[in-house]
């Protein structure tokens, strides 16, 4: 009976303590990739999202003779700024697993380290992206985000890239 109620308790305080949880681990999957990623705290509302991601690439149509896909890695860092812990904590709302809305600045790299695909000889030119984007992370791991960052790659100019998504996941 103890054991529960300190459990309860401590529950309790760590759902209403409007802050930034300690670390987080996770999986997500979405239309636009799957990743595994570690979100760890920096202060009270700001925090460092690390990720491996696999992103899929699908092509086909008349100038092609078979439809191709590729499945290329890349690697993040993530700041977010979660704005709004405290105001869903004294509402009352579900603040769990950093659930609230957030600003962040993803920085990407694509490396040509390899790549998955049914066709042969494809690579993949490195690059950079730099994305500030807004968001919301809700629990049952539901994130969407809206973006607009640049790329630098070494073989193509400077260019604009959207980022946009909507993924499902399990944390650990």
């Amino acid at each position: 009976m103890i054991t529960a109620l300190s459990f309860f308790s401590v529950f309790t305080f760590a759902q209403d303590s409007g802050s930034v949880k300690k670390s987080i681990t996770g999986t997500q999957i979405g239309l636009f990739g799957a990743e595994v990623y570690n979100e760890a705290k920096l202060s009270e509302k700001l925090a460092l999202r690390s990720q491996l991601a696999l992103y899929p690439s699908l092509w086909g149509g008349n100038i092609y003779n078979k439809t191709g896909f590729a499945l290329t890695p890349a690697i993040s860092l993530t700041p977010k700024y979660y704005y709004n812990l405290r105001k869903r904590a004294d509402a009352g709302k579900n603040q769990n697993n950093n659930a609230g809305n957030y600003i962040s600045l993803k920085v990407e790299y694509l490396p040509n380290w390899f790549v998955i695909s049914n066709v042969e000889d494809i690579y993949v030119t490195p690059m950079i992206s730099f994305v500030p984007t807004w968001g919301l992370r809700r629990n049952l791991a539901i994130k969407l985000g809206l973006g607009v960052g640049k790329i630098l790659g070494k073989e193509n100019h400077t260019q604009i890239v959207p980022d946009i998504s909507f993924k499902i996941g399990y944390d650990f």
